[in-house]
């Protein structure tokens, strides 16, 4: 049965009055305790809160996040630049293109996609297509079979009927768990994510559910006063990450947020006993909100190419990724892994990290991804 939510003020705005004796704050700590210790919570309170108002909410928040995609296409173009410049070969090729260059102008192409981590299984598919359309007459000059070349990656990206929007549900709280490897950028996706969501309107909770590395707390923490929202962290070293997490969507549950954005430890894919550990966090997280989590999403960095696709695969086995954030794609990545692993492992890629601002987790979109990656 779908939630009721609290009437919005004309603004979406409600602002609480903070606690004397005490400085500002944006963001509220609750300590959870580790498995050996006592429980003490401490909080401070939210300087401004944000509360949903309507039924068909998260409906309208993916839709919201959808269309920002297109109005944010110029961060998008500036995020793929580096393949753009890879690309522009394209145009070179087939700015003089006659009918008996064929052969060595699809060669050139090939070579092109490959540099851009299209993959050989998909490079080849395109290319081919290509050859068959300008042997059987259908592609007659230069402008034709770049437009039958953006037309055959678009369809990769969109054939499975992939959907690129947040699927949260019908009830409060959402809950979104991110999971990858170390130094993939999860934490700082984590929070731009919770700056775009809660820029929306809705009121959002942090779970410091990485409680395997020191200092991955502390910078949750800070993306926590950076954004205004709250964050529920472990009090101790060595707390379970499920009983974090628990907490969090507890009190996400008792509160009435909107989303509750679960970050976990970094580990590689070939370690099992740390890859079991998701797998609890996962079953705590649908023993306090069946069907939770609603996203689990799946953060990979650009900058390794193809060498993402074996982490996607491990971590879909063992938790069932419902979605993909690329990171780094401002530096030396090469965009056509994109297509790659949306190809091979049908899991939709749904936000692309473009640059180092909170602002520049941007959301997926086919079509304005065809048209920023070439030129």
């Amino acid at each position: 049965m779908a939630a009721s939510f609290p009437h919005l003020s004309p603004l979406g705005l409600s602002a609480s009055k903070p606690q004397p004796l005490k400085p500002p704050s944006t963001a509220s700590i609750f300590s959870v305790p580790s498995t050996a210790g006592h429980s003490s919570i401490h909080t401070e309170k939210a300087h401004i809160k944000c509360s949903a108002g309507q039924t068909g909410f998260f409906t309208k928040l993916g839709r919201l996040i959808k269309e920002k995609a297109k109005s944010d296409v110029e961060k998008i173009f500036s995020g793929f630049s580096k393949t753009r410049s890879n690309l522009a070969v394209v145009d070179e090729l087939l700015l003089y293109w006659n009918l008996s260059d064929t052969d060595r102008v699809l060669d050139e192409l090939e070579e092109a996609l490959l540099v851009a981590d299209f993959g050989p299984r998909i490079t080849i598919k395109i290319v081919e297509s290509l050859r068959e359309d300008i042997y059987g007459g259908k592609l007659k000059s230069g402008s034709e079979i770049k437009a039958a070349l953006k037309r055959s990656i678009l369809e990769l990206l969109t054939s499975k009927g992939l959907k690129t929007e947040l699927q949260l549900g019908f009830r409060k709280p959402a809950v979104i768990m991110i999971v990858g490897v170390n130094g993939g950028g999860k934490t700082t996706s984590l929070g731009k994510l919770a700056n775009r969501l809660k820029k929306e309107g809705a009121k959002i909770l942090l779970g410091a559910g990485d409680t395997f590395r020191a200092a991955a707390s502390d910078q949750l923490e800070v993306w926590a006063e950076r954004t205004g929202c709250e964050i529920v962290m472990a009090e101790k070293e060595h707390a379970k990450a499920s009983t974090v997490l628990s907490q969090a969507v507890k009190k996400g549950k008792e509160e009435g947020y909107d989303v509750v954005l679960c970050d976990t430890s970094g580990r590689l894919h070939t370690n099992y006993s740390l890859m079991e550990e998701l797998v609890a966090c996962k079953k705590a997280l649908s023993k306090i909100i069946p069907g939770a989590p609603n996203e689990i999403l799946q953060v990979l960095d650009g900058t390794t190419g193809l060498n993402m696709l074996p982490q996607a695969r491990e971590f879909n086995e063992v938790v069932g990724v419902t979605g993909l954030i690329l990171t780094k794609l401002d530096g030396s990545a090469r965009g056509g892994c994109v297509v790659s692993v949306v190809d091979e492992l049908g899991i939709p890629v749904k936000f692309v990290g473009v640059g180092e601002g909170v602002e520049d987790l941007q959301p997926f979109d086919a079509e304005a991804f065809v048209d920023a990656i070439f030129p």
